[in-house]
């Protein structure tokens, strides 16, 4: 049965309004929900969720866990609202710029909150039941993971494989040990990812009772530095001393020249298909709980990922190995079975990538962006071409927004073939219309606008440029940018095309 034409948004949950400093899952977040709601949207898709690391750029693609949640995420409003916090705690909240995330600000500031939330609670914490189930049934993941930040703060932030040698590698004694003498610090570690996973829960049956469903972000790769490959080291190419041999990346393309050099360490795909890549099965499921569709990004690295050796300075001199592909969604689909899948299957993509896609019939992406070249007529990604089975985008988070792709990045050329397509003139000022017109005029089961467009932001609002270290990640839209004109007209759009 063909699925019903469905529109929403891609908007990150840092990006929201929020007095305290950066997005959170809080009464904002919620009034976004409502929004989209009004707007006509029955999606909304988010980047990770996954704690950031600040010497990474606070990039949500690189993360210290590939199961934990950010929890700066974690609304101070609500903790009040709980009771965990009082309203007094909220004072002196510092002057957070409202258009640019200040990552080190708003974390001391949270972290404090936090902190005073966990101290309020901690001498019933221990004989509440909710927060035991909550532990219980995470503990595969929780505990690993609190005794990792434990250990980070421990010893200042350093990165878990220049811990001494004992940490590094996980000798059994000294766990038992860092276990007993971070006790508090593992339990608070524990607290914070109980009221994550608590508002998480709230705010996605608040979008569930008003139509609209979570569409998350997997990234096929984890952190060098993440509590995945400490505690997992034999799922990685890591030499004797837990370091990379190998790391992944992506050749030279569209977004750059010399390719992406990103530092993960490569699986060890061989020993995962021996032990039934349970962890993988693990996360799925887990992500899988968390929202009802999710987007596994750089989708052709399950057929085959480029490897470059990790003593090179870009990712120019990698060479392709192949991946799991069929074996491991085989077992995806019997062991967790009804999972929703979207591929990011931008950049080069052979025909086994295809092949593997329609097979377990996931649909793919199509930037709308980078369909305008001298190949318009047979470019994958024109409306005409688009396939029904297929997610379609303006641009995506690693894009320019779609009215500075037009000042900055389109040449004359693609000017005149997107005037040509559309069938009217197109500027600066109406660019961003025109695109989201045709993508949701386009074939597309889904169209997927990301937030910036519809509020026909520049360059400033750009939430990523790929390569590029710092500065990213940090846009965020002000309160008074949801107005109901915006809804009525996104509710316009979404009845003309037939996606609502």
């Amino acid at each position: 049965m063909q699925s019903p034409r469905r529109c929403g948004v891609l908007a990150h949950i840092s990006s929201l309004p929020s007095r305290h400093g950066l997005g959170d899952f809080g009464p904002q977040a919620r009034a976004f929900v409502d929004f989209l709601a009004r707007a006509g949207q029955s999606v909304w898709q988010v980047l990770p969720l996954a704690p950031i690391n600040a010497g990474a750029g606070n990039s949500p693609y690189s993360s210290y866990s590939a199961f934990a949640g950010n929890i700066l995420f974690v609304s101070p409003e609500l903790l009040v609202h709980q009771g965990v916090l009082r309203a007094e705690d909220l004072r002196g909240l510092p002057a957070f710029d409202r258009d640019r995330v200040d990552y080190h600000a708003a974390a001391i500031w949270r972290w404090r909150l936090l902190e005073q939330a966990f101290d309020n609670v901690f001498a019933g914490l221990r004989s509440d039941a909710d927060f035991e189930r909550f532990c219980l049934g995470n503990a595969f993941w929780l505990d690993p993971f609190c005794l990792f930040m434990a250990l980070k703060r421990e010893h200042g932030g350093a990165p878990w494989y220049k811990w001494p040698k004992e940490l590094r590698l996980g000798d059994s004694v000294a766990l038992e040990q860092a276990a007993a003498r971070l006790g508090y610090d593992v339990l608070r570690e524990k607290y914070f990812q109980y009221l994550f996973a608590q508002q998480w829960k709230g705010l996605r049956a608040h979008a569930a009772d008003r139509g609209v469903s979570m569409l998350g972000d997997v990234p096929i790769y984890v952190s060098m530095d993440s509590c995945d490959v400490w505690d997992n080291r034999e799922l990685f190419t890591l030499d004797d001393e837990g370091l990379p041999i190998f790391c992944a990346g992506a050749p030279p393309d569209y977004f750059s020249e010399t390719g992406q050099m990103w530092g993960n360490p490569v699986y060890d795909w061989g020993y995962q298909e021996k032990k039934g890549y349970t962890w993988w099965i693990a996360r799925l499921r887990h992500e899988g709980s968390r929202f009802d569709t999710v987007r596994l990004d750089h989708f052709r690295g399950f057929c085959a990922f480029w490897q470059v050796p990790s003593c090179e300075p870009t990712a120019e001199n990698g060479v392709w190995i192949p991946g799991p592909g069929e074996k491991l969604f085989r077992s995806v689909r019997e062991q967790v079975p009804g999972l929703s899948i979207v591929a990011e299957d931008l950049g080069v993509i052979t025909p086994d990538v295809t092949a593997l896609m329609d097979q377990f019939g996931f649909p793919g992406m199509k930037v709308l962006q980078f369909a305008f070249g001298p190949d318009m007529a047979r470019n994958a990604y024109i409306p005409h071409n688009i396939e029904p089975r297929s997610v379609v985008y303006t641009g995506t988070h690693d894009n320019n927004t779609t009215r500075g792709w037009f000042s900055e990045e389109l040449d004359a050329g693609g000017r005149e073939r997107l005037e040509a397509y559309s069938g009217r003139p197109v500027q600066v000022e109406n660019a961003s219309e025109v695109l989201i017109r045709l993508g949701l005029g386009s074939p597309a089961h889904l169209c997927i606008i990301p937030v910036q467009d519809y509020l026909n932001l520049g360059l400033e609002a750009r939430m990523n440029i790929p390569g590029v270290a710092t500065a990213n990640w940090a846009w965020r839209m002000r309160k008074e940018m949801l107005s109901e004109e915006l809804a009525q007209r996104m509710l316009s759009l979404a009845s003309i095309y037939g996606r609502v």
